[in-house]
């Protein structure tokens, strides 16, 4: 089988394609030149996106693809034979992804470019915002939902959890969005690529493990004062909410970033 020709989208794994090069140039220069630069796509699928990061000069380029048809494919390119291309067929949940540039004679740390899977891209983003810092920027594309919620802000209709997970240690942007007919198959929903540059090291919240735990709290009970659903976390809701300085009586999409940040700390402090 010729790599160009079609292979049917599976809708069990999230896949939406995009083949436009206009539009695939547009988002592979996203985070800046990729020229000698250790790039990591997650799910390439028939490989637009690819194309356009080679185009560009990256290498090497690490593609982890959990479906076999297109890791199969992309492994019989020649530039995967040059070693400008590092394919691994793997669930991209599952990998250690510095150790995986490492082996790949890449450099950390790496850009991290992608048309995400829908179905497994909000845990992904989590699990790289939370984990070790192995990127140096990503740019990604994510249902127009999500991508909102990334973006969020204090007010807005989609704050929460990602939002202050993602502004703990980037700074996100929405940098372009795409109808559902820019696909192949066409999803149901808008789409949008987000662009996340990390925060300077001064910056970003060290204690993620504390700020994902109350997170979780407040907004999975986000109607509730903040007295009621912060009891999610454990610890004691009271002396936590004293210490930060914060009203019981909020709800947590009136929180800043700032004030999330105080709340983690002060749940360390109590709860340590």
């Amino acid at each position: 089988m010729r790599f160009d020709d079609p292979m049917r989208a599976k809708k069990s794994l999230g896949q939406h394609f995009l083949h436009d090069p206009d539009l695939l140039s547009r988002i592979a220069s996203l985070t800046g030149p990729v020229a000698g630069k250790t790039v990591v796509e997650v799910g390439p699928g028939p490989g637009g996106l690819t194309r356009a990061l080679l185009n560009a000069g990256a290498g090497p380029l690490i593609a982890i693809e959990a479906d076999p048809r297109f890791a199969n494919a992309l492994s019989d390119w020649p530039e995967t034979a040059l070693g400008r291309i590092q394919v691994r067929l793997a669930d991209a949940r599952d990998v250690d992804e510095a150790a995986l540039i490492e082996s790949a004679g890449g450099t950390l740390p790496a850009k991290l470019i992608a048309n995400l899977p829908y179905n497994v891209a909000t845990p992904l983003l989590v699990r790289w915002l939370t984990g070790p810092a192995w990127w140096s920027a990503m740019a990604l594309m994510f249902q127009k939902e999500v991508a909102d919620r990334i973006c969020a802000v204090p007010g807005d209709a989609g704050y929460g959890r990602l939002a202050v997970l993602a502004q703990a240690v980037s700074q996100p942007r929405l940098a372009m969005t795409l109808p559902p007919g820019a696909f192949r198959p066409p999803p149901k929903v808008h789409s949008a690529v987000v662009v996340l540059s990390p925060l300077p090291e001064s910056e970003r919240f060290g204690d993620l493990e504390a700020l994902t735990r109350v997170t979780a709290a407040a907004f999975g009970q986000r109607r509730k004062m903040l007295r009621s659903s912060l009891k999610a976390a454990g610890g004691d809701v009271d002396a936590i909410l004293d210490l930060a300085g914060i009203d019981p009586t909020r709800r947590a999409e009136t929180l800043s970033q700032g004030e999330f940040r105080a709340l983690a700390v002060a749940y360390r402090a109590v709860t340590a």
